[in-house]
């Protein structure tokens, strides 16, 4: 069975989760503690960075290449345009949330609130705690001018542009650090991939010491 190295709310894990479970891939999950840098764990992937997968007898790392070589290689729903601008414009959304999004919003909320508390890093840091939290108002907005044109953020079908967004979102929203109410459009389009089967799974994540609220796993929050 396919084996997938990862922690409940790494949004980069999020996203081969949702990509597996949109192509019907059964997933073992295995929780790995990545930070503590153990020799097994760098075998796997010399990085020390997770994800890390093990699939048809292959060992990967790097959540865009990951969802790309799935999306390749069982291409059915597809998550990839077929044409070069629709791939284009996938993969500089997946870049907008992985690096900038990661940046400046998730480093600074989801690992000050939870990451170095579980890590034992001490406290959360309340300029970047306050950085995060305005900054996400920039990122949600730009969502809500993408989502004025589009159905889907890369156009007029769900891609893997669509699952960035949601696994950066939804660990936030974990947290409750996402004000729903500032944008209907993004509102309405989170919770129609909320609401997808391939979403269950995180839904169902609980990480100890930090329940969620309740909205979290509510289908009509």
């Amino acid at each position: 069975m396919t084996r997938l190295f990862h922690v409940p709310l790494s949004p980069f894990c999020r996203k081969v989760r949702l990509t597996l479970a949109e192509k019907r891939i059964e997933v073992e999950l295995v929780e790995e503690r990545y930070w503590e840098q153990g020799p097994e764990f760098l075998r796997r992937n010399p990085a020390g960075k997770i994800p890390v997968i093990r699939l048809n007898g292959r060992t990967m790392s790097e959540s865009q290449a990951i969802c790309e070589y799935l999306d390749e290689t069982v291409p059915e729903p597809r998550l990839m345009p077929r044409d070069p601008e629709g791939r284009y414009e996938v993969r500089r959304l997946c870049a907008w949330f992985d690096d900038k999004f990661h940046a400046e919003v998730t480093s600074k909320l989801l690992y000050e609130r939870v990451n170095k508390k579980v890590m034992k890093l001490g406290y959360p840091d309340s300029k970047n705690v306050k950085s995060g939290s305005a900054r996400i108002k920039y990122h949600l907005d730009y969502l809500s001018w993408l989502l004025d044109q589009r159905r889907w953020l890369a156009g007029n079908e769900m891609t893997l542009a669509d699952f960035a967004a949601a696994a950066h979102l939804s660990s936030l929203d974990y947290i409750s650090d996402v004000d729903w109410n500032r944008s209907q459009n993004v509102k309405d389009w989170y919770a129609k991939i909320k609401s997808r089967p391939s979403f269950r799974s995180l839904l169902a994540d609980q990480v100890p010491g930090f329940p969620p609220p309740t909205h979290y796993a509510d289908l009509d929050f």
